[in-house]
């Protein structure tokens, strides 16, 4: 554990699930209802710096947290994203996985979903 790093400091109540490595929780500034953090136990400040047994043990726990949230919410889609380093967006350099439910209408044309990171390179199909 880090000291001032917000998820190595998580107080339990914000903890949806836990594994032997992995934590879930809700965002704390939500993009759209249900969106949900999952983060190392161990302090790494990105997804490179996993080690074997975490990488493993993640698909598991994002199946989990899928799972639960298809129960709660039963969304259209998913968006998965990790930002990796400030020119990323990283703004927490600790690393969590950002699982964002997608419900039909929540974006007028969500076509290219992640690919909007970059707007001018988004839209890749209007201009072939």
């Amino acid at each position: 554990m880090t000291n001032n790093c917000i998820f190595c400091e998580l107080p339990a109540e914000r903890i949806h699930f836990e594994s032997e490595l992995w934590v879930v929780v809700r965002d704390g500034f939500p993009v759209s209802p249900g969106h949900t953090l999952i983060i190392p136990k161990r302090h790494v400040s990105d997804y490179f710096e996993i080690n074997e047994d975490e990488h493993r043990a993640l698909q598991s726990v994002i199946t989990i947290a899928k799972d639960d949230l298809d129960k709660e919410l039963n969304p259209d889609g998913y968006n998965i994203g990790i930002n990796c380093g400030e020119v990323a967006g990283q703004t927490v350099f600790h690393l969590h996985i950002h699982l964002i439910p997608r419900f039909k209408g929540d974006r007028d044309n969500p076509k290219g979903g992640v690919r909007w990171v970059l707007p001018e390179k988004a839209d890749y199909w209007s201009t072939r």
